[in-house]
């Protein structure tokens, strides 16, 4: 299988080995990849190595492994050795030793977080998802009798000769955690490569880094879900795992009201009380299973379970947008700059964008029939009726040296261009679709200062390393109402929309 070869980026890492004649410097780069389609979402993989071979050997190895463990877990996939368990002979099978883990991992957690954390809570999820298939409410009947499904026991271990036997039909679902599992098995892997001395492994918001590398994380706002919105804390991680889980991505709409998909399998009902949950941990399948839960338990019964894991911190937001901090959560936020601090509001004697509204910009990906695809080179960024670069809103790619790919980009913003932020932060947040993205324009330049009101138009540019390419610019007039715009796609970008709206509360 054929790996997209990983990008140099400009940050620079030396590395000094002790020699009994001399030093030997060695000097790392930074090498990043990037895919749709990774366990159902976005991937980023950055490896600090000493060669470009050594970079794509580990990460040929890291996707190996995902696919590998995949096939074992995933109950999406009919043919993966769970969904065979699952669905087989109800007697005690041998597993593999990954099955078995993630069994006795699940035992662990529902006994740990009271039965807040389930494999069969999918039996509540289906009861909410059919229900919104009818827009209606699920009764307290038919959330009775799934509740009392799931606290029936739904398998039994063999600690002896590594066997489960599948007690009922309940349907299950290992995706609590799993993901992160998987993440940490790779990364480990991908970390033993030669020439490998650091690893930053990014599965859909959820975020490991392993070695000499510390990465800034940035935790998304779940009150603002756009891909550059400013985040709502930035952390400092090292040899840490991140994960982050919330209602503000996936859910059900029933009779215009919006229910999280994460349910509390003890009563049955959409966990509403706690709207993110960002966990971090020496752990990546630890972090992952309590940023689960926290959007289940009480802050006070969150605090008490994060006690018994070590290295443990946690912050959460709450649906009234109260915002609470393990003891220790602020020994590893950054002080924010003065460069970030900095916001411009002041208003001219010219008629400015009104601070009150900002531009909403989707975009959906092109998906290669579900498989997994090197996502193609993005940016997006708004013009003035003179054609002059106004705000960059997103740059997204790997190697520096075919940005010209992006001719028009590359035009307009290329000698403003700087690699070194994207090589040291990623973002942390509730896992997202495969190739769905928003980003919001506030009505501000590149320099923080709202702007007139006037003619702009938003350009949003798609190509791929000597491959396709295409334009496309949506010209708005703001001093008219707007109405919700979209626009037709192309070979890479499946279509877009262009929304002027009030800000949310």
């Amino acid at each position: 299988m054929n790996f997209p070869r990983l990008t140099i980026s400009g940050l620079l890492l030396v590395i000094i080995c002790s020699s009994a004649v001399k030093p030997v410097i060695k000097t790392s780069r930074l090498y990043v990849a990037n895919y749709e389609n990774v366990l159902g979402t976005s991937f980023e993989m950055k490896v600090v190595a000493s060669t470009p071979a050594g970079a794509e050997q580990a990460e040929a190895k890291a996707m190996a492994e995902i696919e590998r463990l995949n096939k074992i877990l995933s109950g999406y996939d009919k043919s993966s050795e769970f969904s065979k368990w699952q669905y087989g002979e109800k007697k005690a099978t041998r597993v593999s030793p990954e099955l078995y883990e993630v069994l006795s991992l699940f035992d662990k957690w529902r006994r740990q977080s009271s039965g807040a954390l389930d494999a069969s809570a999918e039996v509540v999820s289906k009861v909410w998802k059919d229900a919104a298939k009818r827009n209606v409410t699920p009764g307290a009947t038919e959330l009775a009798i799934a509740v009392k499904t799931v606290k029936q026991a739904h398998w039994q271990l063999d600690e002896v000769d590594h066997t489960a036997l599948h007690l009922d039909n309940a349907p299950l679902m290992l995706n609590s955690f799993v993901k992160s599992y998987i993440m940490n098995k790779a990364c480990n892997l991908a970390l033993a490569s030669g020439g490998v001395s650091a690893i930053v492994m990014n599965i859909g918001g959820d975020i490991i880094v392993r070695g000499s590398h510390q990465e800034q994380v940035l935790v998304a706002d779940p009150k603002a879900d756009a891909e550059n919105d400013a985040p709502i804390a930035r952390l400092l991680i090292n040899n840490k795992a991140v994960a982050t889980s919330g209602n503000y991505r996936r859910g059900e709409l029933i009779n215009g009201q919006w229910h999280s998909h994460i349910v509390d399998p003890r009563n049955g009902l959409p966990a509403d009380k706690v709207i993110s949950a960002t966990v971090v941990s020496d752990n990546a399948t630890d972090a992952g299973a309590l940023a689960t839960t926290f959007n289940i338990l009480s802050p006070d019964e969150s605090r008490t379970l994060a006690a018994t894991i070590p290295h443990t911190e946690f912050m959460l937001i709450t649906s009234n947008g109260k915002r609470v901090e393990s003891d220790g959560w602020k020994a590893l936020e950054l002080k924010p700059t003065a460069i970030m601090a900095k916001a411009n509001n002041t208003l001219s004697a010219d008629k400015t964008w009104d601070p009150d509204y900002e531009l909403l910009i989707g975009l959906e990906l092109n998906q290669a029939g579900g498989m997994r695809a090197h996502r193609p080179y993005i940016a997006v960024w708004v013009v003035d009726k003179d054609k002059k670069p106004v705000r960059s809103l997103a740059l997204w790619y790997n190697k520096t040296k075919y940005l010209d790919e992006l001719d028009s980009w590359y035009d307009a913003y290329y000698n403003k261009f700087s690699d070194a932020d994207r090589s040291v932060s990623s973002t942390t947040s509730a896992t997202r679709p495969a190739g769905k993205y928003t980003l919001k324009w506030d009505g501000k330049n590149d320099k923080g200062e709202l702007v007139k009101l006037g003619t702009y138009s938003i350009k949003i540019e798609a190509a791929r390393e000597h491959g396709t390419h295409q334009l496309m610019t949506q010209e708005l007039d703001f001093t008219k109402p707007q109405k919700l715009i979209n626009l037709t796609g192309n070979v890479e970008i499946a279509g877009a929309s262009i929304n002027y709206v009030k800000k949310a509360d």
